[in-house]
């Protein structure tokens, strides 16, 4: 027992120093998940399925790599038997050998023994963290309280999250009855006249970007339909829904138009961003689903079809001069971004499409559907597309 504790101690300080850097808490969900399926040799998979009931608000759902697609853990995880045994005798729970992942294809991955572990709040489970092994293993008396110490890091991350969330929402709450500025300017924008208002008349440079494009499909139904008032408190309360994942992935909201958003993702290198704008379209796909089943019936689903595209773009003030005075923004401009806003033009039925080369950046990390070549409006020769969507 005394090598587990020595063992047990280094990987905590291990994982204490990988996670440290990280601010946001999906990164420390998802490099604890990384670590805890390195540290457990028999280990096909890590789970961590959130339960407090605040948590789409300040984190969101990690995604199953047993799955052709990415697959939210909670949705699909907490029916397993493991995990409602951990819940129910409330203490960590093994099952020698668990039932077959079922994919929505109809086939099966076969799966050896699950574990499952609470984390408390005082009486309430916060999340439990799961692990599912390779057929023909077993877990190790070490293993199970690796995973216990997996637990109690977890909890205490997310509980940082929390506090950090509810103080934000209280600074924003503040900050609405101040002005509404924020919500029409980009939050780049906004960095810069807080630190060097100077930085307002520099010159564009070149950044490698990925830009993703938000449009509206069934916008103009909606507005010869219903009053203008409502149809746009409709996209209000949808778009509103968009701005937490965008800025969990460190996307920048640089244009709004009636019925689009353009976001650009640039803080990282040319992989990260692609990676980045990818989860924040699935976030804002399934907050748009989310969306549309609390509709009222006599209102029409409305989808949002996206685009994707990466590479390297002017990035920095546009500025429009009129006869009213200059208008300023922050974006990015180019080839990069006149493809990425077809591609969402060319999207129906809620798609999301990307291009060749945020392809190749994301290449093995999610499924991707061919959807052969397409000629896009104002690009002059077809080009390759692909969908992160599989058709139903």
């Amino acid at each position: 027992m005394e090598k587990y504790c020595e063992e047990r101690f280094k990987l905590q300080r291990h994982l204490a120093e990988k996670i440290a850097p990280l601010t946001e808490i999906n990164d420390i969900l998802e490099k604890m998940r990384d670590e805890l399926r390195e540290s457990i040799p028999a280990a096909m998979e890590a789970r961590i399925l959130l339960l407090d009931p605040d948590a789409k608000k300040y984190t969101r759902p990690l995604q199953c790599i047993l799955y052709n697609k990415p697959v939210n853990c909670l949705s699909c995880k907490r029916s397993r038997p493991v995990i409602q045994k951990a819940m129910e005798k409330r203490k960590a729970v093994i099952v020698p050998r668990g039932d077959p992942i079922e994919q929505k294809d109809g086939s099966r991955v076969e799966i050896g023994p699950e574990a499952a572990v609470p984390a408390f709040v005082g009486e309430e489970i916060l999340a439990v963290l799961s692990v599912v092994g390779k057929p023909e293993t077993r877990f190790t008396p070490k293993d199970f309280l690796l995973l216990e110490d997996f637990a109690k890091t977890a909890r205490n991350a997310i509980l940082r999250a929390k506090n950090y969330w509810e103080m934000s929402e209280e600074k924003i709450r503040i900050n609405k009855k101040v002005t509404n500025l924020s919500n029409f300017v980009p939050k780049t924008v906004l960095d810069i006249v807080e630190k060097n208002p100077d930085l307002l008349s520099e010159e564009k440079n070149k950044k490698e970007v990925s830009v993703l494009f938000l449009d509206l499909e069934g916008y103009t139904h909606l507005s010869a339909t219903l009053p203008e008032a409502q149809v746009n408190e409709i996209v209000e309360r949808m778009f509103s829904r968009f701005v937490d994942p965008i800025h969990r992935s460190h996307g920048d909201i640089n244009e709004t138009a009636g019925d689009g958003l353009m976001v650009i993702f640039k803080e990282g290198d040319m992989k990260t961003n692609a990676v980045n704008s990818v989860k924040a379209a699935f976030d804002i796909y399934d907050r748009n689903r989310e969306f549309n089943n609390e509709l009222a019936s006599h209102i029409n689903p409305v989808n949002v079809n996206m685009g994707i595209n990466s590479g390297t773009a002017l990035v920095g003030m546009t500025r429009f001069k009129g006869s009213a005075g200059t208008r300023m923004t922050y974006t990015a401009s180019g080839p990069v971004t006149n493809l990425a806003a077809r591609l969402a033009d060319y999207a129906k039925g809620g798609d999301i499409l990307v291009g060749e080369e945020t392809r190749k950046l994301i290449d093995g990390l999610w499924p991707m559907y061919d959807r052969g070549l397409a000629t896009l409006k104002g690009i002059e020769k077809p080009i390759k597309i692909y969908s992160l969507l599989k058709k139903e």
